[in-house]
């Protein structure tokens, strides 16, 4: 009992260790400690986890008779997890910040598989409420599957091995409310299916997992490029779910708990992504845009756009007198934000009221933009979220757009046709004088044209971001 009450014990003190790390990474300031909390509270969850299963403590919600692993299985234990550890760190170290989405996307991929193969094992043990466990099993399987080939999905279309335009199967709606309702009647026929009918439990646990398998592909890739951040925030959300059900299998309280704060987390967070597009999470699911860079909508003839050079952008920005830069996937890509710290440092120590403003999708995953300017060291408070900058643009000398498309498209606001008409974005158009860099005319993942370049206070500055702001540095 004192085993049982310890282990109670340790699990809420991870638990609120976890709460603490989500409310820290709620802002810039408190990000770091919020780290802190997460490592902490995971490390307590690790090891007190590990010595409950060599012990054979149980939590109290546990009902089948689990021996001890005793010292074999934990020789076991920490094979698997210096495997794993290894492999993490070698993938932490080497990817680039512009490759932190699709990581993330493969990591959710991994919670998946976790699950499907939790309850894989499960479906072969025995419980004191069978018809509870079976359902947790076909469950468990069922999100977990769906988790781990839309994640895959996912980290293909970030990483730019397959097209990020949405695929879309005739009548894709009917086939995944099909899928559901056969999730709902293969989970009825396996829990009042009687145990010693093995084979025909297992068939249908299969097919559930095929099935399943199959609706994680299909929704995902009928979701297009411009949706990405949401299917991010989704999957984030998923993942939580299906680690939610392999703690009910595995009767571990606190991997129901952790499993229970992503989950939610996350799919309020694709709550407040899809709300910064002004899409809802349903159209999101069933038809998501995207393109790689064609025109998908109208192609409308705006007029000419007007270049600009390093040099004339360098003198306009020592007449200025505020400036506000709005970074975009593209600066990601350039890894310009080094230098645009430099230039915001520039600016600064000439008296130049710079700020950044933030859209809440811009990158490819939510907050990607506020990561990479905090690496680079810029100030917390002059960065910026849309709704804090927006009313300013019209009081600004300059705007500086680097690698952002969709989230400055004045369509959104003025073509009720546009298929981001309605989308919040940044008003920049409104300055007095924009700077577009960019590579080239190309529309962003929307695949809508832009009509932001071809306005008279705009001038497009091309070619590689990173190497353009240099440019700007030596002129200045």
């Amino acid at each position: 009992m004192l085993q049982l009450t310890l282990l109670q014990g340790t699990y809420i003190i991870a638990g609120l260790l976890f709460i603490l790390s989500l409310a820290g990474l709620s802002n810039h300031e408190t990000a770091r400690s919020g780290n802190r909390f997460g490592i902490f509270g995971m490390a307590i969850a690790l090891v007190v986890t590990i010595g409950a299963a060599v012990l054979g403590v149980q939590s109290a919600t546990g009902t089948a008779d689990r021996p001890g692993t005793g010292l074999p299985g934990l020789g076991l234990i920490l094979i698997a997890m210096a495997i794993g550890a290894a492999i993490g760190i070698w993938r932490a170290r080497k990817v680039e910040m512009t490759g932190m989405p699709e990581l993330i996307a493969l990591l959710h991929s991994f919670v998946g598989l976790a699950a499907v193969l939790v309850g894989w094992n499960s479906s072969y043990e025995t419980s004191a409420n069978p018809g509870i466990h079976d359902a947790e099993v076909m469950v468990g399987v069922f999100i977990g599957a769906v988790t781990l080939t839309g994640s895959i999905v996912a980290f293909l279309k970030l990483s730019g091995r397959v097209k990020s335009a949405p695929t879309m199967l005739p009548k894709h709606n009917l086939i995944n409310l099909g899928i559901l309702v056969a999730f709902l009647v293969l989970t009825i026929a396996y829990v009042m299916l009687p145990h010693d009918a093995i084979a025909v439990r297992q068939t249908l646990l299969g097919v559930l997992t095929l099935a399943a398998l199959f609706l994680g592909w299909h929704l995902v890739a009928a979701i297009g490029g411009g949706d990405m951040p949401v299917v991010v925030s989704m999957l984030n959300s998923y993942s939580g779910w299906a680690a939610a059900a392999a703690g009910f299998l595995l009767n571990n309280d606190l991997l129901i708990i952790t499993g229970a704060l992503v989950g939610s987390s996350g799919a309020y967070l694709s709550f407040i992504m899809c709300k910064g597009m002004n899409r809802s999470f349903i159209n999101v699911i069933a038809g998501g845009f995207g393109s790689d860079g064609a025109v998908v909508g109208e192609q409308q003839e705006y007029g000419e756009h007007r270049e600009t050079a390093a040099g004339e952008v360098a003198e306009t920005l020592r007449n200025a007198r505020s400036v506000i830069i709005t970074p975009g996937y593209g600066m990601a890509v350039a890894q310009a934000q080094y230098p645009v710290a430099d230039l915001t440092h520039r600016l600064r120590e000439r008296g130049v009221d710079v700020r950044f403003g933030i859209h809440p999708v811009a990158g490819r995953l939510p907050g990607h933009m506020n990561v990479l300017l905090a690496e680079a060291k810029v100030p917390y408070d002059v960065v910026l979220e849309m709704d804090e900058i927006n009313d300013d643009f019209p009081n600004t000398d300059v705007v500086l757009v680097i690698g952002a498309n969709d989230t400055v498209n004045p369509a959104a606001q003025d073509d009720p046709t546009s298929p981001i008409a309605g989308m919040p974005v940044l008003e920049v158009w409104k300055a007095d004088e924009v700077v577009v860099f960019k590579r080239s005319m190309n529309t962003g993942y929307a695949g809508v044209q832009n009509p932001l370049f071809f306005k008279e206070n705009t001038a497009m500055l091309f070619g590689d971001a990173k190497e353009r702001v240099d440019d700007i540095l030596r002129e200045l």
